[in-house]
């Protein structure tokens, strides 16, 4: 039997153990450093940080790992996979140099522009007077997005000028040297594609995506990590799909490959499909949270094969099941995002049965973070999923908040 090792600590990752543990050949998943909400069958925790790479590597040569799956960036733009492949352990990511696909904004645009692959505008600035002098350019609203990680919650969209200002002036308060990629709003659809690539450019395409970045209904409030998401995304037909994937995915691996950064790992690609087609928002190295705890549970294969025979080179066998909707929403602890209060009871497994939650910042059974799970329902429209999730949520007893309209959008979008 097999051993997986997942590296974070979020419900994204709990998303990941859960889905190895379904394969037949995986009897032990271990996250690293998880959360005390991760209580499955199989499933152990080992409180390493995801920064301490060498642990994390000895971790893995100690107990006879099979494979690494790595489900944070922070470590995958540290170089833990370089850290894995040189002690010959079998990892699924990006290396360093291609991790700065998410770990450098202003690399990504640096591609995308040499390699025309289509997107916004931008401009990257290393001072006041710089970023000060964009608007001229761009016009209102436009977006700023801070260069390096930022856990979901580095990008700023800005109204007017006083927003802007506001915004620079405590950006470089604090830090008189940051980097800022300034860009031109995008207007149009937003949905996520994830793209799991192996070894020799193969590739398998999950559903698509949309998550909820708001805080609060209607989308309202600032930005977060993600408030929910539902997933397939049946008003993208499979044409506009391949379009999508022909325009912005396709073009990225091969441009990796010029650039003698090769691209092996989950490839998220951020679209917003415009007037004129599809644009890249941006890319990640790893899958979203909330998206993967809508996606992962859709794969009805051997998600141990699938991610082995990618590793070496094989497509494997893609079997994602297209007949429901999954719909998640987050529970979040009151104050989030600027001020969480922590101490909130989280609810049970029990509680939310039949349904699925995905522990995140939970700690003896409290919250002890600012997201702390998410629950999952599936159904065959959205309509009725969000029904029975916001029937259950309805009537346990939580002082965790959460959005009342996750989903809303599947009635509205069309492209």
């Amino acid at each position: 039997m097999k051993k997986v090792l997942i590296v974070g600590s979020g419900a994204r990752e709990h998303a990941l153990a859960q889905t190895f543990l379904k394969s037949p050949q995986v009897d032990q998943v271990i996250v690293a450093p998880g959360n005390d909400g991760m209580t499955d069958t199989g499933l152990n925790i080992v409180p390493i940080p995801v920064t301490d790479l060498v642990a994390l590597r000895q971790l893995a040569l100690d107990q006879q790992i099979d494979l690494t799956f790595v489900g944070s960036e922070n470590p995958l733009t540290l170089g833990i996979v370089d850290e894995f492949e040189q002690a010959g352990l079998a990892i699924f990511g990006p290396s360093q140099a291609a991790a700065q696909l998410e770990g450098s904004k202003s690399f990504a645009k640096d591609v995308l522009t040499k390699y025309n692959i289509p997107t916004a505008r931008s401009k990257t600035v290393h001072s006041l007077a710089a970023a000060t002098a964009l608007p001229a350019k761009f016009g209102f609203p436009l977006v700023a997005k801070l260069d390096g990680l930022a856990l979901g919650k580095g990008v700023s969209i800005l109204a007017d000028e006083q927003q802007y200002q506001d915004y620079l002036q405590d950006i470089f308060k604090k830090d008189p040297q940051a980097a800022l990629v300034i860009e031109e709003f995008l207007k149009g659809v937003e949905f996520s594609i994830f793209s799991l690539v192996g070894k020799d450019g193969k590739v398998v395409h999950t559903p698509l995506a949309q998550d909820h970045k708001r805080r609060f209904d209607h989308d309202l409030g600032p930005n977060t990590g993600g408030m929910g998401a539902y997933s397939p995304l049946t008003w993208v037909s499979p044409a506009q799909k391949q379009m999508a994937i022909d325009q912005l995915v396709t073009p990225i691996l091969a441009a990796m490959q010029s650039e003698n950064t090769r691209f092996v790992g989950v490839l998220y690609t951020g679209v917003m499909w415009t007037t004129t087609g599809p644009k890249v928002i941006e890319y990640n190295v790893r899958f979203g949270d909330p998206e993967a705890q809508v996606v992962l549970p859709q794969y009805q294969g051997d998600f141990y094969t699938l991610i082995m025979d990618l590793l070496d080179g094989k497509v494997g066998q893609s079997d994602w099941q297209q007949k429901a909707i999954y719909l998640g929403v987050v529970l979040v602890a009151p104050g989030y995002p600027n001020a969480p209060q922590t101490g909130a009871l989280v609810p049970t497994v029990a509680q939310v049965a039949p349904l699925t939650i995905n522990y995140a910042g939970v700690k003896d059974g409290r919250a002890a973070g600012g997201r702390i799970a998410t629950v999952v329902v599936h159904a065959q429209t959205t309509s009725l999923a969000q029904a029975e999730v916001y029937r259950k949520l309805n009537v346990i007893d939580t002082a965790l908040d959460y959005r009342h309209d996750i989903g809303y959008q599947a009635d509205l979008n069309h492209l």
